[in-house]
């Protein structure tokens, strides 16, 4: 009801005439691609995604500026939203709470509020911990080297060290460190346990060299509209 009664009154400060320019800029996104030589081009404009936090009066008082907040489908022959509906207000966004005086205790409980997984006043030096995590990523290389899965997707030395410097192997080593109170000797040892060496792994690794070319080319042509890559790819 919030949001309809801004709305409302943001349309009704508009002039009859505001509106009617308003009207001619409105563009239509299309997914189709069509080619013109460059003697058509008789002048350069501007067109940008509409920004609902902003106000409908900023497009019309630039010259050649157009917006679009919806997508024409040819085949269809509908007209669908672009993106995610912004929620602002009160009702999405948290409320800050007044920030505490000095010597101000917070008598909120801690463990509801969040968790802690890295003490940046640790004893080890910046050098201690990078030098724990090229281990940690030295390990993540060997363990995909005796893994039969990953020496298929990742045939190559490079391709194995590059998985193994991804940001899930750093997490890994870095809450290790911090489960092991920044004792290095206890959280290498973690780091190869009796089973062999631990594999960290996301959902990237999970595709091929091959798959994730073909999806990198699906969005070069498709942008994020996934139901047409699902069709083509």
């Amino acid at each position: 009801e919030i949001e309809e009664e801004s709305e409302t009154t943001v349309e009704a400060d508009l002039t009859d005439k505001q509106k009617h320019q308003l009207k001619h800029r409105e563009l239509f996104l299309s997914r189709q691609y069509e080619s013109l030589p460059a003697t058509h081009i008789r002048g350069k404009c501007s067109v940008a995604l509409l920004n609902e936090t902003e106000s409908v009066l900023s497009y019309l008082d630039k010259e050649d500026t157009f917006f679009y907040s919806l997508v024409y489908d040819p085949s269809l022959k509908t007209l669908l939203a672009d993106k995610g509906e912004i929620r602002v207000g009160p009702r999405y966004q948290a409320d800050i709470p007044e920030m505490l005086l000095e010597g101000e205790s917070d008598e909120r409980e801690q463990s509801k509020l969040e968790v802690k997984v890295w003490d940046p006043n640790s004893p080890l030096t910046d050098r201690q911990i990078d030098q724990f995590l090229v281990v940690a990523r030295a390990v993540g290389t060997f363990a995909r080297a005796l893994d039969c899965s990953s020496s298929v997707r990742q045939p190559s030395l490079h391709m194995s060290a590059a998985a193994a410097s991804r940001d899930i192997t750093l997490f890994h080593a870095m809450d290790t460190l911090y489960r092991h109170s920044y004792d290095l000797s206890s959280a290498i040892s973690v780091l190869v346990p009796l089973g062999g060496p631990v594999l960290c792994r996301d959902e990237m690794e999970e595709w091929s060299a091959s798959e994730a070319s073909l999806f990198e080319e699906a969005l070069e042509k498709y942008g994020k509209d996934f139901n047409d890559i699902r069709q083509d790819f």
